[in-house]
Parts: structure tokens; sequence; C-alpha cells
């Protein structure tokens, strides 16, 4: 039996498919995956991923709508030209309402309004999706509680460091998209697999050949997934 392993996923300008690439390649290989942590467009799809959503259902759902058709300019724009409310609208009922409520443990990646990344595990769990995937000045920050939140990358597109503080001793199968935007941190990879994609090339107008980019990443993560089977045990 495979080691079970956690998931990252990291940020990258609407690269859903990519993602989704990469949750079919673990399916296909029956892969134990314990917890997943998700920034930006990783939160989005290691969201619906945890909530049960197999990877050929969201290779579907996510290219049924382009991203245009969830914009919606905000009522205050200085705190961001868009609203996430559309968002919000498309996740609703295809998320619970919670994290406590998902089949496994998931983490998002945010900074909080004065920069600081930090990752929500508990709480309402639509609210903290689209936080994740709201990009400064684009898009208006989300407030949960009293804590308003907005996309994690702009501190950390992968977020280890913080995975490492919340699961230590865990091993993970990360997925890194080529940068468009935020910050790459540099951390420690010990027990580490990275699987790294190009970027999605989508716009706002287009997410242009979806069914292309699932492919292409799904194969790029199905040869680093046989090598981290095959790898004799440390």
């Amino acid at each position: 039996m495979p080691m079970p392993h956690d998931l990252l996923l990291s940020s990258g300008f609407l690269a859903f498919a990519r993602h989704v690439g990469v949750v079919q390649a673990i399916e296909a290989a029956d892969m134990p995956i314990d917890a997943v942590v998700g920034t930006s467009s990783g939160a989005l799809v290691g969201a619906l991923w945890a909530a049960g959503h197999s990877g050929a259902h969201l290779e579907v759902l996510l290219q049924s709508r382009q991203p245009w058709q969830l914009l919606r300019p905000h009522t205050r724009p200085w705190q961001g030209a868009m609203s996430m409310q559309a968002l919000v609208a498309f996740l609703r009922p295809l998320l619970p309402e919670t994290f406590a409520q998902l089949p496994r443990p998931l983490a998002v990646g945010v900074v909080a309004h004065r920069g600081q990344h930090q990752l929500l595990r508990s709480g309402p769990l639509v609210e903290a999706v689209t936080a994740s995937c709201a990009m400064p000045y684009v898009f208006a920050p989300v407030q949960i509680g009293t804590t308003r939140y907005q996309d994690g990358g702009a501190a950390d597109r992968m977020g280890l460091d913080a995975w490492r503080a919340w699961r230590p001793d865990r091993q993970a199968l990360a997925h890194e998209v080529a940068r468009t935007a935020g910050v790459d941190v540099r951390a420690d990879l010990t027990g580490v697999s990275v699987v790294q994609t190009p970027r999605s090339g989508a716009s706002f107008f287009s997410l242009g050949d979806f069914s292309r980019q699932v492919a292409e990443a799904r194969a790029l993560a199905e040869t680093a997934i046989r090598t981290l089977q095959t790898a004799p045990a440390a």
C-alpha cells in the first residue's frame, strides 16, 4: 500500500485545468491523500476535490463558464475592481458550509489585511475559498468574521512552511504551476515531491483549451507519481 501523502496545490492564474490534471493522475494511480492545501486556483480545485467532486467531474464543471461570466464590478472599487459574489454563488451549491463537513482536512492559503500569510482551516468554507482567490487590486477582500482576507499567493504561492507547521512529519505531493504573479518562497523540500507544470495561458476572457491543459498536467503528474511509488522506502 503506497504511503499516504498530503496534496499541496499552488496559486496560478486561472490554472484550474492544471490542478484538475494532477488530481486525475492521483485518482488514476489510486494514491492515498490525507489532507489538501490549496492557494488561489489551487484552493478552489482543492476544496471541490476534498468535497468529493471527481477529477472527471471537475474537468466538465470548471470549463462550463468562462471567467468573465463570474466577474461583477464592486460597489466600492477603491477596495478592488471586482466583487467575489458571483463566485460565491457558483460555489455555494457545490461545497458544504464549513471545513468541518469535508471528508478530509483542507487548508487554504490567504493573506490578512496587513499582508500576513496564513492557512484557514476552519469556519465558513465558501468564503475562505473565495478569499484565497481574491487577487489584490483586482478583487475586493472577502470578510470572514472581523478580518478581511485575499489571495494567499501574494505572500506565499505554495504555503509549504505553513503546511509543515500544521502537519509536521508528513510527506506531500506538491503541484507548482509556473509563476504568473505572487511570491515563491524558498522552503525545505524534505519529504515533498514536486510536480511542475506550465502556466495555463488562460485569461478572464477565455480559459483556452481546457482539456488539453488537463491532459498535459496529468501526464506530468503521472510520471512524478510513478517515480514516487516505485522509489525504495527511506
